[in-house]
């Protein structure tokens, strides 16, 4: 049987290009969703085997575990895409940082422990078949975190201490599910703005990188694209941020 990849958050952004990416390069696709957007009627289209989970419910989480173990005895990769941001002076709510955590790092930790033994199978399925003595079949993780992990965020503390979290997440994973399982995380800034993003606020995001461009959804997906075929890429994370870490050493 063909062992997919699971994505988390496809039903918008970043998550559905990259679903949509994966199923045109010949990959079966898992997608988790929160929302009906239009974009999920398009991947159900596509193939894409879909799950409508709020992560915030354990009782969703288990529940769509038990449905993928039940379908798939192995699994190519896990990609955990889903992700909430709420500004800590946007509601009055003292849980806002017990969601973030949620969302951003009990969910991955328990489908990662959950599934991880449908993602070491898929290095036995490839053994089984491998042609040539070396190659590899590592399943992998990748985790998307974001740039706020390692600076913090003055106005996003809760969501930037999740973030930070799931980095650290992916270094533990990486050492304990090696050599079956490659972990590796993409810390994203700026990749593509909001439709109603004005243009005020999109030149003031645009000059805090030394690359002063939109980075599009395809910087992620080539990406993506890159970790799934190493052989020797594990525990890392990939900055993906127009070289804003540099902004401040600029002269001249």
């Amino acid at each position: 049987m063909e062992s997919p990849i699971l994505i988390t958050g496809v039903g918008k952004r970043i998550g559905f290009a990259l679903a949509k990416y994966l199923v045109e390069a010949g990959y079966k696709v898992i997608g988790s969703y929160r929302t009906e957007y239009s974009a999920v009627a398009e991947l159900d289209q596509l193939g894409v085997d879909l799950y409508q989970c709020d992560l915030v419910s354990d009782e969703q989480i288990l529940a769509m575990i038990d449905s993928i173990k039940g379908k798939y005895p192995y699994l190519r990769a896990i990609i955990h895409n889903a992700s909430d941001c709420i500004a800590d002076d946007e509601v009055e709510d003292p849980n806002t940082i017990d969601r973030m955590m949620k969302v951003n790092v009990s969910a991955p930790y328990q489908i990662n422990l959950a599934l991880a033994d449908r993602l070491k199978g898929y290095d036995q399925q490839v053994s089984c078949d491998r042609e040539s003595e070396g190659d590899v079949g590592a399943a992998d993780i990748i985790h998307l975190t974001d740039f706020v992990a390692k600076k913090g965020c003055d106005s996003h503390v809760a969501y930037a201490a999740s973030k930070a979290a799931l980095h650290n997440m992916t270094l533990s994973f990486a050492a304990r599910l090696a050599p079956q399982v490659k972990v590796n995380s993409i810390a994203p800034a700026l990749i593509m703005f909001n439709e109603d993003d004005s243009e005020t606020h999109k030149r003031k995001m645009l000059a805090k990188n030394l690359l002063p461009v939109e980075a599009s959804q395809t910087e992620i997906m080539e990406l993506v694209n890159y970790l799934l075929g190493s052989r020797y890429v594990t525990g890392r994370c990939f900055n993906v941020d127009g070289g804003r870490h540099l902004k401040s050493y600029q002269t001249g």
